[in-house]
């Protein structure tokens, strides 16, 4: 039989004050529980489970048969009556009259979608498609929905343009060899970084206010729960604006993203076992001396005022400090060239990084708007500004003051929702041995 209409309701659609009504689901054979005189049907949809109940002595033999046979994760269509029964999920379970198979499923699955029994996270990732049945797994990206939902709101009432820049790139954003070369046509080319230099030019052409949400591509040989090779990135760049207004910007909008998922998103909380409560704003502004002073305490290995911060010094900080926190006043040497250092402070610079307790989350800073000393400090790090002269070109014919940041929406679900691994947040992760799925 096929039905005209596929799918009149989601299982969690359907209310118990429904009964009577007829109703077509859609999904997957979740579970087939054959009790001789009755036998359970369990279908799962993206919004949940439904009950299908079949009585031997009231429904067609060759209908019970057809879902005895059933082989688990086929694709079924379900046809029939609602009927309230408080011990059934949701209160209700339905009385079919029509159950028409789809696709069969092979068997044995490559791994378990109820959960019962355990996989490593390879074997998770490499059956990914199954691995997303698992309502705790697909909680996860239901979440990360909302999040994006929530920031491009945040965006939209705020003044921002959404913008798309190039991911195929002729130079390094930052220098270095973080680069993934690719072959364009006669030419070497980039998958790029950031959409940094991008951005920036944008202010020259007087967007004054963008964000892009895409991916950006880092060839660093990481091997670590908190590292990809591929992400998405939240960013930002504001004309006529320093570094106070961009992170009081991100912390609003974090602050959204938290209230949005805590209030929109409760059944997948619940799936993850997860209370979620925004953060309290404003969040905590500590400098980098100040953090180094933290982080120094009781360690056998000092580190140099100047030096970056490693995990176990991120750490010691964030235990410290216990809430969403902003580091501020970086030394100009370890941040990019674009970073507009304190003109009293050479030494500082006006860059910052957002941190949940655990882990950098975002990193910004006023940007370097005077293109003299954008090429004195481009050639500072080493780099050559004919190399980014179509970047420099923007800043010779009027650039305003701006600042930006870019914030990892991977690691703000991760933290948000308490995950041990980064590759839990990403539908399909990149890093140095995973190319597929």
């Amino acid at each position: 039989m096929t039905f005209l209409v596929l799918r009149t309701h989601y299982s969690g659609d359907i209310l118990p004050e429904m009964d009577g009504s007829e109703v077509t689901l859609a999904g997957w054979a979740h579970e087939v529980r054959d009790l001789g005189g009755i036998c359970f049907l369990v279908l799962r949809d993206r919004e949940g489970f439904a009950q299908v109940t079949l009585v031997a002595k009231k429904v067609d033999k060759d209908l019970l048969e057809r879902v005895r046979r059933l082989s688990r994760e086929s694709v079924l269509l379900v046809r029939g009556r609602v009927k309230g029964e408080p011990k059934a999920p949701r209160g209700y379970e339905i009385i079919p009259s029509e159950i028409d198979l789809l696709n069969e499923a092979e068997s044995p699955l490559p791994m378990d979608p109820t959960g019962k029994v355990g996989a490593d996270l390879d074997t998770r990732l490499d059956s990914r498609f199954i691995d997303l049945r698992r309502p705790p797994v697909l909680a996860v990206f239901r979440i990360e929905s909302e999040v994006l939902r929530s920031f491009r709101e945040f965006f939209s009432e705020n003044g921002f343009i959404e913008v798309c820049t190039p991911k195929v790139v002729a130079t390094a954003t930052e220098g270095g060899t973080a680069l993934f070369p690719i072959t364009y046509f006669e030419r070497e080319a980039f998958l790029n970084q950031s959409p940094q230099l991008y951005k920036q030019m944008l202010m020259s052409a007087g967007l004054d206010r963008v964000f892009e949400i895409g991916p950006i591509f880092r060839a660093e040989e990481h091997d670590t729960r908190r590292h990809l090779n591929e992400a998405i990135s939240i960013d930002v760049e504001v004309s006529f604006a320093d570094e106070e207004d961009v992170m009081a910007l991100l912390e609003r909008a974090m602050a959204k993203a938290y209230t949005d998922v805590a209030d929109r998103c409760q059944k997948d909380l619940s799936a993850l076992g997860v209370d979620l409560a925004a953060p309290k704003t404003p969040f905590k502004r500590v400098t980098y001396t100040e953090a180094l002073k933290i982080a120094n305490e009781g360690r056998e290995n000092e580190i140099e005022w100047g030096d970056d911060l490693d995990t176990e010094a991120e750490r010691a900080i964030g235990s410290a400090i216990g809430e969403h926190y902003f580091m501020t006043e970086w030394p100009t040497t370890i941040k990019p060239y674009y970073t507009q250092p304190y003109e009293d402070r050479p030494e500082i610079s006006r860059g910052f990084d957002l941190m949940h307790p655990t882990m950098e989350l975002a990193s910004g800073a006023q940007r370097v708007h005077d293109p003299a000393l954008l090429v004195e400090k481009i050639r500072r790090q080493g780099l050559d500004p004919e190399g980014f002269e179509f970047y420099l070109r923007a800043f010779r014919f009027g650039m305003p003051p701006h600042a930006g940041w870019g914030l990892g929406l991977g690691r703000v679900v991760l933290t948000m929702l308490g995950l041990e691994n980064i590759r839990d947040a990403v539908l399909f992760p990149r890093d140095r041995r995973r190319l597929v799925p």
